[in-house]
């Protein structure tokens, strides 16, 4: 048989196979939140950002983000009220456009990364408020003070990765704290005390 043909239809029935095989894997994550794996999940770092939001002298919104955020999920879909949540935040990852502006927010004068290098967040309450919804309440903890703070969580779907061959929940998760409440005073007001968090959050399951 002719050497280019034998080619050919080894290629073709490679592409097949896998065709076959990816076909057999469900890509198309499920919204029902009464379907999702209970356990317990850890926070996928790379699809996780954390952003926040604040008033630049009342003209613009400023945004930032901080990365390599960690944590863990006890998720029980039957139960969503005794499901809890556990965040870590790095506070000298925040990053923006400006590296000036990154290096001002690290020091002592704002968030003072030096001495306060983690923020965290541990849920003590999940209230539903509707099908993919919840309040949730916890302690959020940052530049050395402890505040409780109420967070909306929108589940998003959940469903197998196929590049990674794990299963992952998501969430969309806002909130907004004042930022003087933990000792964060720099500049008000000119720059504002609130300042609005929104967290995409991409958690696998262990």
């Amino acid at each position: 048989m002719n050497r280019k043909l034998i080619s050919a239809l080894f290629s073709a029935g490679l592409v097949a196979v896998s065709a076959s095989t990816y076909a057999q894997v469900p890509t198309t994550p499920n919204p029902d939140p009464t379907a999702v794996q209970a356990g317990t999940y850890a926070i996928e770092p790379a699809h996780t950002r954390v952003l926040f939001g604040i008033s630049h002298l009342g003209i613009s919104t400023y945004y930032g983000e901080f990365n390599g955020t960690s944590g863990t999920l006890n998720l029980d879909p039957k139960a969503p009220s005794a499901s809890r949540i556990e965040v870590s935040v790095p506070v000298g990852s925040i990053y923006t456009p400006s590296d000036k502006l990154n290096n001002e927010l690290k020091s002592a004068d704002w968030l003072d990364a030096g001495k306060y290098p983690t923020m965290t967040f541990y849920s003590t309450k999940v209230t539903p408020t509707g099908p993919r919804t919840a309040d949730v309440t916890g302690n959020l903890t940052l530049h050395g003070v402890t505040k409780p703070v109420v967070l909306k969580a929108t589940f998003n779907a959940a469903g197998p990765i196929p590049m990674a061959k794990s299963y992952a929940a998501g969430f969309e998760v806002s909130g907004q704290i004042k930022r003087s409440d933990f000792g964060v005073k720099a500049y008000l007001p000119l720059i504002g005390d609130d300042v609005d968090l929104t967290i995409s959050a991409a958690f696998e399951h262990k």
